[in-house]
């Protein structure tokens, strides 16, 4: 039998601080054959991203100590080996996805020049031969255009793209061995689908071995050849996929696999007023290129969108990352220049000034896809959810803090843990927080960007579960955008099927969901899988 190709032994990972010693990974033992898949799967906090940032030693070495064990790469130990070996096996051998494109990519330089960064240092490719080979893994990464988008930097980038520039980037120096942490998390269906015929393709190709860790069942399913299951640092069920699914032995298996998102929308009152109404939306960008960037072009980001929102309603926004959702919210929030109608509660938006857009503001609240971004790690929980209220009313301190603890205990949070530091929570908990944010100032109407994609199965049930309960008890009106078609099911009474910035299927959920009549929105299904 030949020799596993990576090879984790009784692994045990800690963290030191000062004199105590936390355990984090405890003797976890897993093995991975060239050309396989194994996914590793579990809720925040279970020890998957340690155990697998772990084989190639990126941990912070004074916190994190490993206790036991060791990580054998075709059969040299990584936990024994010097810096200079390391340096010769990161890259070139085993390359890594990171979760969040937007802290792994360098903000002040540009797609191409990122790119052939790693083909010079790994490949020894320069000029035309080395630019030839990032087109090419753009265009098979799904980067539309991508000659044109070379000079962008991150920021101009969704961040489906931002993703795909990260997986073109590992899949640049062949690696026998690609770790990829929840790299399809910020992606919609379609290129979701895309990436993993990608990944396969490319296993079959180069006889490359995955590590995949996922949250999302769908994907081990149709990905992984072995998952397996991990539960507060420890291994807890390890098999073949199909046993595994169809056979859950662990009880924590068995309650991962029944958290797939379900249920009804809230039923709607007949008689209930309308808060939004949409008329034929759009929004242009201009873009500047040339010397000097005198040369301007206009982009159509978005095209006559309309749509009617009634309180109490849940509209679904989902498409392809750049297909023109959150720039749709961006335009309703008057944080971008647009064209049309935008009418609340009887407003007319589209006319208002700055300035008499600020009372508005208080009633229109946002969550936002990613909670370690959106909240800043320098303020306590206090800080950062009180901030509206110092900024919208003039309540006492007595009555600031009534209200912060009463939105804290909305959203299942101990208002006792209010003065610590958004590092200090999972991410479920910090999803919660922003949550409480948009909450404390009592809106009408909330804007969802993706507020479950980073969260795993468990915890996004018992965020939806929230967002529900929250709805019934305020009257609370969503504009929810999302990827996850299932979501969108359990959660929106509407749903807006967008393209290129155009609407091609809107109507009632369950009807779009169960007999679609554009061609895009099949295809939106069947990627879903």
């Amino acid at each position: 039998m030949t020799l596993p190709l990576l090879q984790i032994q009784e692994l045990s990972v800690a963290f030191r601080q000062g004199e105590r010693i936390h355990p984090v990974v405890d003797r976890v033992s897993l093995s991975l054959h060239a050309g396989e898949t194994l996914a590793l799967v579990g809720e925040s906090g279970s020890g998957k991203s340690v155990t697998a940032l772990s084989v190639l030693r990126l941990l912070p070495a004074p916190p994190v100590i490993y206790t036991h064990g060791d990580i054998l790469f075709q059969g040299q130990s990584l936990l024994h080996a010097d810096e200079a070996s390391l340096r010769r096996v990161r890259g070139d051998d085993i390359a890594m996805i990171f979760q969040e494109p937007m802290s792994s990519l360098n903000p002040l330089h540009n797609v191409e020049k990122q790119l052939l960064e790693v083909l010079i240092l790994h490949r020894g490719l320069r000029g035309a031969e080395a630019r030839a080979e990032v087109l090419a893994s753009l265009e098979r990464v799904g980067i539309r255009q991508a000659k044109s988008r070379l000079g962008d930097f991150p920021h101009q980038l969704s961040g489906g793209e931002r993703q795909r520039v990260m997986i073109a980037m590992a899949l640049l120096t062949r690696p026998k061995l690609l770790i990829a942490d929840e790299p399809t998390t910020a992606l919609d269906v379609t290129v979701q689908a895309q990436i993993l015929k990608l990944l396969m393709e490319l296993r079959t190709e180069m006889g490359m071995a995955l590590l995949f860790i996922t949250h999302n069942l769908n994907i081990v399913h149709r990905l992984a050849d072995n998952v397996a299951v991990m539960q507060e640092g420890k291994c807890v069920e390890v098999g073949p996929t199909h046993s595994v699914f169809s056979a859950p032995s662990h009880p924590y298996t068995q309650k991962l696999l029944a958290a797939e998102p379900g249920g009804e929308p809230l039923p709607m009152s007949p008689s209930a007023p309308t808060l939004l109404q949409i008329n034929h939306l759009g929004v242009n960008f201009t873009q500047r290129r040339g010397l000097f960037r005198r040369q301007t072009t206009q982009k159509c980001a978005v095209r006559e969108v309309s749509f009617t929102l009634r309180r109490g309603e849940s509209l679904g926004l989902v498409g392809e990352s750049g297909s023109g959702k959150s720039t749709t919210a961006l335009a309703i929030l008057r944080l971008l220049k647009c064209e049309g109608e935008i009418w609340f509660d009887g407003q007319p938006l589209h006319r208002f000034t700055r300035r008499e857009m600020l009372p508005v503001r208080r009633r229109i609240q946002v969550v936002f896809q990613d909670p370690n971004s959106a909240l800043n790690p320098r303020l306590t929980v206090a800080q950062i959810i009180g901030e509206g209220l110092l900024v919208h009313h003039h309540y006492s301190a007595e009555e600031q803090q009534r209200r912060l603890i009463t939105a804290l205990e909305e959203v299942g949070l101990d208002p006792a843990s209010r003065h610590r530091y958004p590092g200090e929570f999972s991410g479920g908990q910090r999803q919660r927080i922003a949550i409480a944010r948009a909450l404390i100032l009592q809106p009408d109407l909330v804007i969802l960007d993706e507020p479950t994609s980073s969260l795993d199965r468990s915890v996004q049930a018992q965020i939806l579960q929230l967002l529900k309960s929250l709805q019934e008890k305020h009257q609370l009106t969503y504009l929810f955008i999302s990827h996850d078609l299932q979501v969108v099911r359990a959660m929106c009474h509407q749903v807006m099927v967008l393209r290129e910035g155009e609407v091609v299927e809107q109507g009632e959920c369950r009807q779009v969901f169960d007999a679609p009549s554009a061609e895009y929105t099949r295809q939106l299904m069947i990627s879903a899988g």
